[in-house]
């Protein structure tokens, strides 16, 4: 996620199960995200433990896919509305009530429509039509399918499989304005970010879940299922990396703002994110990074050709543009289609005017539609030799490193070796390996250790670890064999919760006999303790000759 966070604490393989919260200490961040993940992650884990991996409740079972073909148009989906879970992620296809107006009644301006239900025209006004249940595969919320982009298109051949695809990403101020405060003011920065569940219903050729039966017509849901667990299985990514810092060489040429012996060589505590940029193999992949976990972002008031008007150019030199500094320039509809951008170069800095000129103009797609939000997110690498480390300072007087070879803006990722990135941090990437875009790792580097936080083995050598993200889930939805075939993969579950069963005529017998068992005891008890005491006993000890006389 991008967002302005300290580190991550959250482990799943400690076992935690609740952030305790101490008195008179500092609270940070960290504390209340690593709370906020157990929550979810137990949570999550119940839910798929109960459900299995994928399934929604049996009366409101959501995304049930119809096909619309299109005679003029282009052919189509029906996503019904409902719950489903995914992985035990719970997703909701209902569309949002639309809101009722306001009709304006104002003096001086003509009514909308009279008390008879006529418009201002003296013409019946036209009858309000029904909002959809649900949604289709064009109109999807999080989608973002284009019908001139042919490849968004819906396969022209049967079979294929529609199925959902599912991920989370983080949403700031910049993409939702509405999480910004207005009371505290522009200067400010943004308060807390969100975290967003993402679905999409994507179509999946037949072509490629390579069935058994040469016609690719299943025999059963399971063929298709199984074929299509297969297929996910191979988008997985097999990508690790591991970081570490070390003392640079020219440490000793630089003033002492830190402990001489410290690896890590930054004057502040810093978050890295190493991201990769372009997926496939070594040869194809690129990666990038900052020192925020890329969260220094700016919201696009305006885009003319290479120049962007910004509705803040940041809050301090930190946070800031400088020429030199690259920049993402994107929005929700291509973060939601996951599309690799090239990197842009801040050519030129406009402060009264609030403006950045760009190294090149944005793609035609982006930037043009102001309810998408687009904005600028600065990328922190240079690229400069990576065996001099040297090659200049950013507008954050920085003294950059990293690899030296780039395509789009973006490093090549040189596998096998410690690349460098800055003030003494290295990054390894394993050898042989296929990466996927979008998809991250976090290093924290702090003043206090001069080191980085990163696992290590009892050696202290640095471990490889998988991305910490983007998690990404699938199910299958539906098989579309023709026109007017479609099997539903979907599965369902009931509650847990039945009727308490009605007892039968044995156990009543039973019951009853053993109520009266119960009553008979306690009458005995009863009668027992009102029973006069037997006096022969007394009759016993008073009979001639049984007292002791005297003398005996």
């Amino acid at each position: 996620m991008h967002a302005d966070i300290s580190r991550d604490t959250f482990r799943p393989e400690r076992r935690y199960s609740a952030v305790i919260a101490q008195q008179g200490r500092v609270q940070l961040d960290a504390d209340a995200n690593e709370q906020a993940a157990i929550q979810l992650a137990q949570a999550r884990t119940v839910a798929a433990d109960l459900i299995g991996q994928h399934g929604g409740p049996r009366d409101a079972t959501g995304f049930a896919v119809g096909f619309v073909p299109g005679s003029r148009e282009l052919d189509d989906l029906t996503i019904g509305g409902g719950r489903y879970y995914v992985d035990g992620i719970l997703l909701d296809a209902s569309r949002p009530e639309p809101g009722v107006p306001v009709v304006d009644d104002e003096p001086g301006k003509p009514a909308a429509e009279d008390d008879e239900g006529q418009d201002g025209d003296g013409a019946p006004a036209p009858a309000a039509s029904e909002p959809p249940a649900g949604w289709t595969y064009w109109d999807q919320p999080d989608a973002y399918r284009d019908p001139e982009r042919p490849g968004d298109r819906l396969p022209a051949h049967f079979p294929y499989l529609a199925y959902l695809k599912v991920w989370e990403r983080s949403v700031t101020a910049a993409e939702d304005p509405l999480l910004r405060e207005v009371a505290l003011g522009s200067a400010l920065p943004d308060t807390a970010a969100r975290i967003k569940v993402v679905w999409q219903v994507l179509p999946l050729p037949g072509a490629e879940l390579e069935l058994e039966t040469a016609d690719g017509s299943p025999q059963s849901q399971d063929e298709v299922r199984a074929a299509f667990a297969r297929w996910v299985a191979a988008q997985a990514p097999t990508a690790r990396m591991a970081a570490r810092s070390r003392r640079p060489e020219h440490a000793d040429d630089e003033p002492c703002l830190v402990k001489p012996d410290a690896r890590y060589r930054g004057p502040e505590n810093q978050m890295y994110r190493v991201e990769i940029h372009e997926g496939g193999t070594a040869k194809e992949a690129t990666f990038k990074w900052s020192r925020e976990n890329g969260s220094v972002t700016f919201a696009v008031d305006e885009l003319d050709g290479t120049w962007v008007e910004l509705a803040s150019l940041g809050s301090d030199d930190k946070l800031d543009l400088n020429v030199g500094d690259l920049v993402e320039f994107t929005d929700t509809g291509a973060i939601g289609r996951g599309e690799t951008l090239p990197l842009l170069r801040v050519e030129e800095v406009d402060l009264p005017g609030r403006r950045v000129r760009l190294s090149g103009e944005p793609e035609r797609h982006i930037g043009r539609r102001p309810e998408l939000h687009p904005f600028l997110r600065r990328w922190d690498h240079r690229p400069v030799s990576r065996h001099t480390g040297s090659g200049g300072t950013g507008g954050s007087g920085r003294t950059k490193q990293g690899a030296g070879r780039t395509r789009g803006g973006a490093l090549r990722i040189e596998e096998g070796g410690w690349l460098p990135l800055e003030d003494g941090v290295h990054v390894y990437f394993e050898p042989g390996k296929t990466y996927r875009s979008g998809d991250f790792w976090t290093v924290a580097a702090r003043t206090a250790t001069g080191d980085v936080e990163w696992p290590t083995d009892a050696a202290r050598r640095p471990l490889l670890r998988s991305p910490h993200g983007i998690g990404t889930h699938y199910a299958p939805l539906a098989w579309v064999l023709s026109e007017s075939a479609v099997t539903d993969l979907r599965l369902a579950f009931g509650p847990l919760a039945v009727p308490v069963p009605a007892a039968s005529e044995a156990e009543l017998a039973a019951e009853r006999a053993a109520e009266e068992e119960t009553v008979a005891a306690e009458r005995a008890a009863a009668d027992a303790a009102a029973r006069p005491a037997d006096d022969g006993t007394d009759a016993a000890t008073e009979a001639p000759g049984s007292e002791e006389q005297p003398g005996n």
